[in-house]
């Protein structure tokens, strides 16, 4: 895999969907809706969106995941009060913590309304050190980084430091797979 590098699979930032950190969730989910429909080079879809700040800069990104949890404000409350983010959980505790705390409680066209209408700054996750790799880094660190960090995707970036694209999980996935065919393996 020595032979492969982050820039030879990576999507530069121009073909991925990004709005402005005072974008509204309804104008991110458009804006990743838009990305997916002109997006040929992959049988993969986007899923994610980038968040710039006034200066241009990427400061985070949202993923589909994220949407789903602005659609009830609670969510980040739960996991970060309740240190729940890394535990499994059975299907009845998670029923009863739904009860319990109300989530999502309401028509479900009010719901999406309200979250549409916030602000993706309030949502946006900011990349971790391990989520960013080096333009010319090779893809056996990039594995590395994404697996060890349970990423789906990595920002790549530059000598300068700046974010010039993304290194997608289902990308590097697909780049394995077509090697293990191309070594004839039975």
């Amino acid at each position: 895999m020595k032979s492969f590098k982050v820039k030879d699979l990576m999507i530069s930032l121009s073909e991925y969907a990004g709005v402005s950190e005072d974008a509204t969730l309804y104008e991110a989910v458009t804006a990743l809706e838009a990305a997916q429909k002109n997006f040929r080079e992959s049988p993969y879809k986007h899923r994610g969106i980038l968040v710039y700040d006034k200066n241009k800069k990427v400061i985070g990104k949202l993923g589909q995941l994220d949407v789903l949890k602005a659609l009830e404000p609670k969510y980040y409350e739960i996991q970060n009060r309740e240190g729940m983010r890394s535990y499994g959980f059975s299907k009845q505790f998670m029923k009863s913590m739904m009860d319990k705390f109300h989530l999502l409680d309401g028509a479900m066209i009010n719901i999406c309304k309200k979250a549409g209408q916030s602000k993706v700054v309030n949502f946006v996750v900011k990349p971790t050190e391990g989520e960013f790799v080096d333009l010319d880094a090779s893809i056996d660190e990039a594995i590395h980084q994404l697996v060890m960090g349970q990423h789906q995707s990595l920002l790549v970036t530059d000598k300068s430091g700046d974010i010039v694209g993304i290194l997608r999980l289902t990308d590097l996935f697909t780049t394995i797979s077509n090697t293990m065919h191309e070594c004839g393996i039975d």
